[in-house]
């Protein structure tokens, strides 16, 4: 097997393991999703199916910035918790979505944290 092929069936292994069994009232997911370039999040009400809040490097806020792409994440976790804080969202559980928790699912959750939001 390549390399390549070895990493996409650890993350597959990851990914499975990190999901909840059901979705439970009350409770909001902060779902993290990242491609080479961007990183997306977004806290999701299971129960009834719906995005209360999202956040993205692909927003115009971040087209000039010239940092690089932990800085960027730790940036898009801080506007997360902002917008999560006009919704009174304060309490969230952590779904990396299968990812290491370093580099820029680490610098997300942790500006997330200090925004405001508990997980």
């Amino acid at each position: 097997m390549k390399a390549l092929e070895i990493k996409k069936i650890q993350y597959n292994r990851r990914r499975r393991r990190s999901k909840i069994a059901f979705p439970v009232d009350g409770k909001l997911r902060l779902c993290v999703f990242k491609s080479a370039k961007h990183i997306e999040a977004q806290i999701i009400d299971d129960f009834n199916q719906k995005t209360m809040v999202a956040a993205s490097s692909k927003e115009k806020t971040f087209a000039n910035e010239k940092k690089n792409k932990t800085e960027i994440a730790s940036m898009v976790g801080k506007l997360l918790s902002e917008r999560a804080k006009k919704l009174k969202i304060d309490q969230v559980y952590f779904d990396r979505n299968g990812f290491r928790y370093h580099g820029r699912i680490k610098s997300l959750a942790d500006s997330s944290r200090e925004g405001g939001l508990n997980f």
